[in-house]
């Protein structure tokens, strides 16, 4: 008799400790072990230190530069004498010389062009590697292939094509009977030589960028289309330039933000010529700063660069935010 009933008060034990193991979860987790504890400290702090380094790197090569570039625009500074406040006197002095007119003029006109090809080709040429099935990789090493030189060796680079005399672009003219063009001696090509030197050597990383957003559009929709009797034309305005806005909008802002502060193809190419054709608002901070030793006014100059990009950022985001 003894050993049959021997198992009930072990089965009320099991039960009264399983409601009181459901009842402190219920009041709440356990407190960690104090080994525990301490390696939580321990990842917390190393994630923080590293955290501060790069705020420290940022604040002294990003940061105090750009405070330090405030400061200066309102100073005398020759970096020989001591430095003196004189207020908005380098605005003033920006604002009465003709030749700040004649680089914002300048910069306009180039970013404007810049955009028309520059924002163009690398889009079609990326719709038609997309569409290679065959050295698709070979074609892709090809476009980016001129990224990979410094800007300075590409400049010299199309400086030799575009010379008027054995340049390669006048030989090719003379070949077809044309007569020859003086590419970087004149207001009327100057310009739009160095555009297409700044297209060339920078429109590799935006082709690899518009071909990755490419392949990521769904192939159902172009066979949608396709269905649908839609011409090559109408699935890449309906299909593809909605499908790649977000992506489009971003580079856009980005090509705008460069193209603004362009300085080696002038500086290497043309030195702002010919009659200051070429001369841009980096080019003409340049001579401000190294050429009259005036750093005050250069860097009022690049203030006012700073504020015009911040602007025209801060109102293409608010544009574009709903359609993004």
């Amino acid at each position: 008799m003894s050993t049959g009933c021997s198992p009930r008060p072990r089965r009320r034990s099991t039960v009264l400790s399983l409601r009181r193991a459901e009842t402190a979860r219920g009041a709440g987790a356990p407190t960690p072990a104090p080994g525990r504890w301490r390696r939580r400290l321990a990842e917390n702090l190393t994630a923080y230190g590293l955290l501060c380094a790069a705020l420290l790197c940022f604040a002294l090569f990003s940061w105090w530069p750009i405070i330090r570039g405030v400061l200066l625009s309102f100073q005398q500074v020759d970096f020989v004498n001591e430095p003196t406040w004189v207020g908005f006197a380098n605005f003033e002095r920006l604002f009465a010389d003709p030749l700040f007119g004649i680089a914002w003029r300048n910069t306009l006109l180039f970013t404007g062009l810049a955009l028309l090809l520059g924002f163009v080709v690398p889009f079609l040429t990326a719709v038609v590697l997309n569409e290679m099935r065959h050295a698709r990789a070979y074609f892709r090493l090809l476009v980016y292939l001129p990224v990979m030189l410094p800007p300075v060796v590409t400049s010299l680079l199309w400086k030799w094509f575009y010379n008027p005399g054995p340049g390669l672009f006048n030989d090719g003219l003379r070949a077809v009977g044309a007569p020859p063009l003086n590419w970087l001696d004149s207001g009327d090509t100057a310009m739009i030589s160095l555009v297409i030197v700044s297209t060339w050597a920078n429109m590799g990383s935006a082709t690899l960028i518009y071909l990755a957003a490419l392949q990521t559009i769904p192939g159902e929709l172009y066979e949608a289309a396709e269905l649908d009797g839609a011409s090559m034309w109408k699935r890449l305005w309906h299909v593809t330039v909605p499908q790649t806005r977000f992506v489009l909008l971003v580079l856009m802002l980005m090509q705008v933000i460069a193209t603004m502060q362009v300085f080696t193809e002038p500086y290497v190419m043309t030195g702002g010529g010919p009659e200051d054709s070429t001369l841009t608002v980096l080019l003409l901070l340049y001579r401000y700063a190294f050429v009259y030793n005036d750093f005050g006014t250069a860097s009022a100059m690049s203030l006012l660069l700073f504020v015009v990009l911040g602007v025209f950022s801060a109102c293409y985001v608010r544009l574009t935010k709903g359609r993004s």
